[in-house]
């Protein structure tokens, strides 16, 4: 059975593109969304893709995943920070959690390098720019067991 992925975005990310590019660079959501549809077509997952700028509408979307998806990777931007309302909703999800950050949030200003919501997550990709969300969903693909045999076994699993 295919792996069922949700990738979630919050609040802000619809500005990709145009927010902060010295930050963010200039690839907008959409071309991201794009992407990976791509990856996820590559590694036989199914995706949901979603973004808001509304913490109740995240919170509502992590407890649907609990019976529509196997895993989320999740960017929560400004969320990463403030939100116990999204955290609390994540403890409460059973399966691999990929948080993914665009910028490297460790070599940021104080506020913007403490996300509470890593304290739940299994994996946490950070500075790899959009191109981190297709580590994130090989990731959570990876820790589900739901690689494509015909991909390399160096891309399957952990040297051993």
């Amino acid at each position: 059975m295919p792996a069922r992925l949700m990738v979630l975005n919050g609040p802000n990310l619809n500005l990709l593109g145009v927010r902060e590019p010295h930050i963010y660079g200039t690839t907008t959501l959409a071309a991201i969304e794009t992407a990976c549809r791509d990856f996820a077509g590559v590694i036989g997952a199914s995706l949901e893709f979603r973004q808001s700028n509304h913490e109740g509408e995240l919170v509502d979307w992590v407890q649907a995943a609990r019976s529509t998806a196997d895993a989320i990777v999740i960017n929560p931007a400004a969320y990463s920070f403030t939100s116990v309302a999204l955290l609390d909703a994540l403890k409460a999800f059973e399966g691999p959690v990929v948080e993914v950050h665009i910028s490297n949030i460790h070599a940021r200003d104080a506020l913007h390098r403490h996300s509470i919501i890593s304290t739940v997550a299994r994996s946490v990709i950070a500075g790899a720019g959009p191109y981190g969300y297709m580590l994130g969903m090989q990731a959570a693909a990876q820790m589900l067991g739901a690689l494509p045999q015909s991909l390399p076994a160096s891309l399957r699993s952990a040297p051993k």
